[in-house]
This record gives structure tokens, sequence and C-alpha cells, in this order.
């Protein structure tokens, strides 16, 4: 593929879609829609690669053959509207990971573990930037800027996919780009591909309908967030959801069939004169005068824990979130640090209180990479505890403990089998 090529098409039609749309507003007409504007632009593109065709026969040379000009005016198209070079590498289903550390050095990672170095995604580390910077301006619900005073960035691409940007505080732009492949996703669907195990996930199910308030904890990239949309999806579609995140992420609004009621918050960062933020523990507070049957936390990362911990403990029941840990048991110290450095500065006991009150299971999702078998990456829930009350320290009972594959498997029993046994839960057997 020549990029340069790419560029000088892309710009020509580009001129001539704005050409267009100033016509348009001239002549008093509507704008065009997004899909309309986009079938208009393949018009376009149509003709730029017939002028080029055209023009390369009158200079003596071999125009695009048919799969050629197919290619050109898929690249145009991603140009103009999706993410340009990168738009290959989102559209492929077993690529997980991207990470750019700078225009010439990406490494993708794929479903099975494999990692490996593909061409360039830019001509240079400033049109990578500008990439970047274009995706900050349209994705999320506000324009986030993405330059050397604002030189850290998250967001959400409009395929669902998770980006994290960084400048001027490496050597180079570095982006990475995470992957969720099952938006849509269930328990079973879970259980089929080996995530968890059915007496796991018939607990879990029956966790979420008995309004047990859990907390997903793993490394990054375990799967956490994928877990978590399976257990939403195990809730009522009666039930009205609130989602608080970083940005954008979840997606549970984008399945209106599952979750017709659902208001999603993003975490509003400031403007260039240092107004207008919106913390995630201002959102938590927010969202709980907005009716919620269950307020649901993308990720915690700071002083929102406090707040969140109070909605759970104050009839909120059945509410989740997901937080970076290492076990299930150091989930409890993971949140006391944070609750510290809260603006309440909650003292270790007292955050042990609140977490014992609003925390109910803790799922701990492992990521491992069994080289045995040839670097395959595996993610699985390997361990559910059950937090039991507080005597100075949280006291919790590993119910499902690791098993001979690393998966969960029943440990101990459950304290509040009764409450579960009236969702369908059987430690017998699941419903899987």
């Amino acid at each position: 593929m020549d990029h340069t090529l790419v560029k000088r098409l892309r710009g020509e039609v580009g001129a001539r879609l704005a050409e267009q749309r100033r016509l348009d507003a001239s002549g008093g007409l509507p704008p065009m829609s997004g899909e309309d504007e986009r079938q208009f632009a393949r018009a376009l593109i149509a003709q730029v690669l017939e002028d080029h065709a055209r023009n390369e026969i009158t200079a003596g040379r071999v125009p695009p053959n048919a799969q050629e000009e197919e290619d050109l005016a898929a690249a145009i198209h991603a140009a103009l509207f999706g993410v340009g070079r990168l738009q290959p590498l989102l559209d492929d289903p077993h690529i997980e990971n991207i990470d750019i550390n700078g225009c010439d050095r990406v490494f993708v990672g794929y479903a099975d573990g494999r990692e490996v170095m593909v061409e360039p995604v830019a001509e240079n580390d400033g049109e990578l930037v500008e990439l970047i910077q274009v995706l900050a301006a349209y994705s999320g619900l506000s324009s986030r800027p993405f330059d050397s005073a604002n030189p850290q960035l998250d967001l959400r691409l409009p395929d669902g996919a998770r980006l994290s940007a960084v400048m001027d505080v490496t050597l180079r732009p570095a982006v990475s780009i995470r992957r969720a492949r099952l938006g849509k996703v269930f328990l079973a669907d879970l259980v089929g591909n080996g995530t968890l195990l059915p007496e796991a996930a018939a607990c879990l199910a029956a966790a979420a309908a008995a309004r047990k308030n859990i907390m997903i904890a793993g490394a990054t990239n375990a799967g956490k967030t994928t877990l978590l949309r399976a257990i939403v999806n195990e809730i009522p579609a009666a039930e009205r959801l609130i989602t608080v995140e970083r940005a954008l992420e979840l997606g549970i609004d984008h399945f209106p069939e599952l979750h017709p009621n659902v208001v999603a918050f993003e975490e509003r960062l400031p403007n260039m004169e240092g107004q207008g933020a919106i913390s995630m523990a201002e959102l938590v507070r927010r969202s709980l005068r907005m009716n919620p049957s269950r307020v649901i936390v993308g990720e915690v990362l700071g002083d929102e824990i406090v707040t969140m911990l109070n909605a759970m403990s104050q009839g909120n029941d059945g509410s989740l979130s997901t937080i970076h840990s290492n076990s299930s048991l150091e989930v409890f110290n993971r949140i006391a640090t944070y609750a510290i450095q809260s603006a309440e500065r909650l003292p270790v006991e007292a955050t042990h209180m609140l977490i014992a009150g609003a925390i109910d299971f803790v799922v701990f999702v492992q990521k491992r990479n069994e080289y045995q078998f040839g670097g395959r990456l595996r993610r699985f829930v390997s361990s559910i505890r059950e937090v039991t009350g507080v005597d100075g320290r949280v006291l919790s009972s590993e119910v499902f403990a690791p098993g001979p594959d690393g998966r969960a498997v029943p440990h101990a029993p459950v304290s509040c089998l009764g409450e579960l046994a009236m969702y369908g839960y059987d430690p017998a057997g699941g419903r899987w």
C-alpha cells in the first residue's frame, strides 16, 4: 500500500466533501446525516480513483488493478472516517492489543498470546499525534485535548476499544489500544470458552440476581471488564443501571434489548483554563440522585472508592466494580490504600468496616501465559471470596479456590447460601 498516495487522494476526497458541505449550507439545505455523508464519500472516492487511473494511463504508467483499487478505496475511507492505517488492525478480530512506541514501532498482541511487530501506522510521529488528536476530538461525550499542555489521554474508540496515549513524557508518543473481543457476552459464553467452571458461573449469576455487591479484581488485560459485562447481563432488563467511568468503555447502553434503561456517566477533564472538571467521585455521588437500581463503576483507581463503598452500603445493593489487584485477598489492602489517599483520609480500621458493610463478593480473574503450550494466553476466574465480617480487619472466606487447572472450584460453604438458593444456586450442580 502506497500510503503517500492514500494521503494525497484522501485530501482530494476531503476537499470535494468540504465543498459539497459549503454548497449545501449556502443553498439552505440541511447537513447530511453521518450515513448519508459516508455514502456520498464512497461516490467521491470512486470518482477520485477513476481520475487517478486516467492520469496514470496518460502518464504512461500502469493504473491500479481491481484489487489494488479496492484496497485504495478502503484505505481512503478509513483515513476519512476511521482511524487511518490503524483501521486494518482494529478490523482484525484476532488482535486484542496494539502497542505503538512511536509511529514505526508497532506491536500487536493476538488472542492466542502471540506478539508480532507490524508496519508503521503513520509517516512520522507528528502524523501519529494528529491522528490521536482527531480521535480525541470526536470520541467520548466531550472533546479531550492531547497536546503538550495535556500529554495524557484515555478514551473509548467507536468500536469499543480502549485507547491510552501519552506524549512529551516519553521520548516518542506512545499509544496502547486494548480491544474487548466479546461485547455482548454472557456467563454461559465464559463457561464455554473455559474462563470459569459451571459451578462458579452459577454462584455469580445467583449473586447478581440476589443483589450482592461484587468487586472484580485482576491484573491489566486479565478480562475484568468482560466478566463484569457478563455478570451485568444476568441483571433483569427492568432495572435502571447507571455506569460511572473515566472513559466510556463498558457499552452496556449499546444493547437496549438487554438493558433499555441505562445512563452512562464519563469523567470530564478540565478545560484550558482549568475549569469544568467533574471527577469520578462527584459522578458517583450524582448517580445516587438519578434513581439507580444499581451503580456500576467501571474501574476504581483512586479516591472515588470511598464514595462508591458508601453507595454500596446505603441501599444500592447489587452494584459492581473492577479494581487492579494481585489476588482476591489483596483487594482489601488495595482499597484501604486508595481510601487513605482520598479527601476523607479514612484510617485503615474505618476502611475495613466500610468494606465489610459494602462488598459481598470479590472475584479474582487471573491471566497466565503458558509457555509450555507455545505461549498460549489463558484468562480464568481462579478465586471467589465472600466477605463475612470485620474484626479489626476484613474477614473473608474463599468459597471458590484454584483447582487442578487453576480455575476456581468450590472450596468452602457460602454463608448466604439461603439467599442464593432463592435464585437457583445449588452447590451440588450449576445450571450450565
